[in-house]
């Protein structure tokens, strides 16, 4: 027989009340761990806070070694163990402070740009600004996609100021922030926001080959207008790319949890998801190589599926990240077929392997122009090269972004191609490489490794020790 679960009606004004009376405490902690920096936070619970809590500490590009989740009933505490970077604790005092500001407004309105401007350091958030005009892509990718995008958007006047792209199993997927090139600030008149609607569905309709299915679209969205939800890009990415169906053949490795050792051995790039029902929640264990952002991008991925996380355990051991959660259904209702797990499965592999970027990184900072993203992807595409994932953005008088290449066929650059680049595109770009992955501090042997219980046999005891701390913040 089918569980049914009744949630209580909670008035709005009630909740609201709650959050008031009971604002988020933030304790940033630098003396509990001799590596690490501990964000504590409690706080009144709130359906999507989590994924608001670490989207704040992925756009500070920190590093989240650790973190024990629970929010069972009205209240959650949560723990992140944090570094920058390099490894190093959080000790810049507007940088705390930020976070702590931060992880409070995610509650009630967002970041405002007088916290921002007290920060002494830049935040890669990517929030739509009031003074663009923003445009979501998606349909079928080719190479050169981005290159003819860029093309006849600078052709017909429009300022490129920012743009993210992702491409995953043949499926793109873009956010484009443009002003109007001859008149500056955001497209306001219709006929000209519909001129450029029209020129994007032109390219993106273009050289489709017999036999595909496509579905494009292409929105225009003001800023002032934005719902809750849409402002941060990222988020705003793993949305398009689920609407478009990428999930669909994304597969998890056959040699589930501890039995694929070529994983521990830090050998196997394939992605290991695993659930099971477990006292009233399904419970989800997900291994895989880490990688930065990859706790944001889970946790974005089952908030898009609408399940709630009540208890959750993250932490990587060498190279290899282990995440564990405790879920259900934002109606109450566990997993109860075969179907609806893998199609779980499915989902969280996509969402860890779109940012798993293949091809080199090209990173460019240049003097900001009309026209430059255009001018970026047409030499990369004149020498061979296809962009697999792209963001670039500007500040003030200066341009950043980095770009993801391999040659057309989705294989590894030729060092002539990317030099020919580099030499056309002078001092603005250089090679970086791939990405590294970051290596936990933990240790690598697999035997200890086989040795250690399930995280989510360890996670009650951890629990009431957490439990204990955040009360005495």
């Amino acid at each position: 027989m089918m569980e049914i679960a009744y949630q209580p009606r909670i008035d709005s004004e009630i909740e609201s009340l709650v959050e008031r009376i009971n604002p988020p405490r933030v304790c940033v902690d630098n003396d509990s761990d001799p590596e690490c920096t501990l964000i504590k936070v409690d706080s009144a619970n709130k359906y999507g806070i989590l994924l608001d809590m670490v989207q704040v500490l992925a756009d500070l590009d920190l590093v989240i070694s650790k973190c024990y989740i629970s929010s069972d009933g009205e209240w959650f505490m949560d723990v992140f163990h944090v570094t920058d970077q390099l490894g190093n604790k959080l000790t810049d005092r507007s940088l705390i402070l930020y976070i702590q500001q931060a992880i409070c407004s995610s509650r009630t309105g967002g970041i405002t740009k007088e916290m921002q401007s007290n920060l002494k350091r830049e935040v890669q958030q990517r929030h739509v600004s009031t003074e663009h005009t923003a445009f979501e892509i998606t349909g079928i990718n080719r190479p050169g996609l981005l290159s003819e995008i860029s093309a006849v958007l600078s052709d017909i006047g429009c300022h490129v100021t920012a743009a993210v792209a992702w491409t995953h199993h043949e499926r793109a997927a873009m956010v484009i922030y443009l002003e109007d090139g001859f008149n500056g600030g955001p497209i306001i008149d219709p006929i000209r926001k519909a001129q450029v609607k029209d020129h994007l569905d032109t390219v993106m309709e273009a050289h489709h080959r017999v036999g595909d299915v496509s579905h494009v679209v292409v929105r225009v969205v003001e800023a002032k207008g934005a719902p809750v939800g849409w402002a941060h890009t990222e988020r705003r990415l793993h949305e398009l790319m689920y609407g478009e169906g990428d999930y669909e053949n994304c597969f998890d490795c056959d040699c589930f949890g501890d039995r694929c050792d070529a994983l521990w051995r830090g050998r196997c790039e394939r992605i290991h998801v695993t659930i099971e029902a477990c006292n009233g929640y399904s419970m989800v264990n997900v291994k895989c190589r880490d990688r930065p952002k990859l706790l944001f991008d889970t946790v974005c991925a089952l908030k898009e599926l609408q399940f709630v996380v009540f208890h959750a355990v993250a932490g990587a051991k060498g190279s290899t990240a282990e995440q564990e959660y405790f879920i259900r259904k934002k109606n109450g209702c566990t997993l109860e077929t075969e179907g609806q797990r893998e199609r779980l499965r499915h989902c969280l592999v996509a969402a860890i392997s779109r940012r798993a970027s293949q091809g080199l990184k090209l990173e460019i900072r240049t003097e900001n122009k009309m026209g430059l993203l255009s001018d970026v992807t047409r030499v990369v595409r004149e020498n061979g090269l296809s962009i697999t994932r792209a963001e670039m953005c500007t500040q003030g008088e200066v341009a950043v972004g980095s770009f993801y290449v391999t040659d057309v066929n989705g294989g590894e650059t030729g060092p002539s191609a990317v030099e020919a680049v580099v030499r056309e595109l002078g001092g603005a770009v250089k090679a970086v490489g791939m990405m590294p992955r970051r290596i936990g501090s933990t240790s690598d042997s697999v035997e200890q490794d086989k040795a250690k219980s399930s995280i989510g046999r360890m996670f009650w005891s951890k629990l009431e020790r957490l439990s204990t701390s955040i009360r005495s913040l």
